[in-house]
């Protein structure tokens, strides 16, 4: 008994190493390239000014918020969620920069778990953190190089697609083998779930295919074009008060 117990905290553990390991390098790579970005603008505001990271956690308790707020879909198992979190996790970023993004993202999943907790051993969680970065981590940057209405939706495409091809490559490579094996269930019950709902899953891949695959590209439409509506009216105010960054629109 005791052994299984440690067995499992350990395991838990080295989980939760991989997940800020990861949040780490998505958090750098944001950097890295709002740097570039800023240095091509010749702008010398500081990338996390004490304006922005107020503005992160008004947003990030905002995500949060619309992160609780999930409900099943009918075309995938009950353990996929959808959720609208993703929209002031974009506007943000479009509004501050993909820095701004990835904090809002991580914030995001740290107040959800300190209200909620997690129902998935922590990899749902994980999920929800990696696969919003692919989108809003790439949207951001191609928006904040050329800020304009074109660049925009250019840049929600690339987000919406980049999204899709990730989650659908991790779900199926990582975060569903990391499920079955935290949670003790095997693979096969998991995808018997997806059959349940659609007798077209038989497999990994076809879980992916018939369940992953659409719930990203309806999820990266419906923020896309929420944002798009939303944030020339409000981008006023939160640039009130605040140093441009790179042209005006």
């Amino acid at each position: 008994m005791n052994n299984t117990l440690w067995k499992s905290l350990a395991e838990n553990a080295a989980f939760a190493l991989q997940v800020l390991g990861i949040a780490l390098a998505i958090t750098l790579v944001a950097y890295g390239a709002e740097k570039i970005i800023y240095k091509k603008n010749q702008v010398t505001e500081r990338i996390l000014s004490t304006r922005k990271i107020a503005m992160i956690g008004v947003f990030s308790a905002i995500a949060a918020a619309l992160h609780i707020l999930d409900f099943p879909i009918f075309f995938a198992p009950e353990f996929y969620k959808l959720d609208f979190s993703e929209i002031p996790a974009l506007i943000g970023a479009f509004a501050f920069g993909p820095v701004a993004g990835v904090m809002i993202e991580f914030c995001k999943i740290l107040l959800k778990l300190m209200i909620k907790g997690t129902s998935t051993a922590f990899v749902g969680d994980l999920a929800n953190f990696v696969i919003g970065c692919s989108f809003v981590l790439p949207a951001s940057i191609i928006y904040m190089y050329r800020k304009s209405k074109k660049n925009a939706i250019i840049a929600c495409v690339i987000g919406t697609l980049c999204m899709t091809t990730f989650g659908s490559a991790f779900n199926a490579i990582y975060l569903l083998p990391a499920f079955s094996k935290l949670y003790g269930m095997p693979i096969d019950v998991i995808v018997g779930m997806g059959t349940a709902v659609n007798p077209s899953i038989t497999s990994i891949n076809t879980l992916v295919l018939w369940a992953v695959v659409p719930m990203n590209l309806l999820k990266g439409s419906i923020v896309s074009i929420v944002t798009m509506l939303v944030y020339k009216r409000i981008s006023p105010i939160l640039k009130s008060n605040a140093v441009k960054m790179g042209k005006k629109k």
